[in-house]
């Protein structure tokens, strides 16, 4: 299993996006920040409530050249239809990447064998490919979008402010914690 401060492997994924079926690679995104939204699968009651308001903030995760991408094992034709027939799905812009082995998410270790679907999980990979954040939860309860943006703009505070630390719900514009 990949852990925090480990450089991630370089997967490459079938991913639906902007209308097209494509091939993505994580080194695609070297440079940028990466967070990877793992969830259970399409056309379910909890994860189009997630990836709408991961959608809806996409902008603001944009600001800080940072890339989402959403995995799940269904295909990508599967992201493709419920693309085409869910509202909330059809405001994404991010690249939904399908994972049908579950190869990707047996390494971030979220995949569970008995299903054959990924648990509920975010990761944030920075712009070298380093992993900073990892976070699973239950698939019965979904992920805050601003809870994620809050810490990428602690992370990203930290990256460019040698010495500096975020303490508990930092955000930018409070003070932060400085190293002796």
């Amino acid at each position: 299993m990949i852990t925090i401060n480990q450089t991630i492997p370089d997967f490459e994924l079938e991913a639906f996006h902007k209308g097209e079926i494509k091939k993505i690679k994580f080194s695609d995104y070297i440079g940028k920040w990466l967070i990877l939204l793992f969830y259970p699968a399409d056309f379910t009651f909890v994860c189009p409530t997630e990836l709408r308001e991961a959608a809806s903030f996409y902008k603001q995760f944009q600001k800080y050249k940072a890339e989402i991408i959403s995995i799940s094992t269904d295909s990508v034709y599967v992201h493709k239809a419920w693309h085409e027939q869910s509202d909330a799905i059809k405001e994404i812009m991010f690249p939904m990447a399908s994972d049908r082995g579950g190869k990707v998410s047996r390494a971030f270790g979220s995949y569970i064998d008995e299903e054959g679907i990924s648990i509920r999980a975010t990761f944030i990979i920075d712009p070298d490919g380093v992993l900073k954040v990892l976070e699973m939860h239950d698939n019965d309860v979904g992920r805050s979008s601003s809870e994620i943006l809050r810490k990428l703009q602690a992370l990203d505070f930290v990256r460019k402010n040698t010495g500096q630390l975020c303490p508990a719900s930092w955000k930018p514009g409070e003070k932060a914690i400085k190293t002796p």
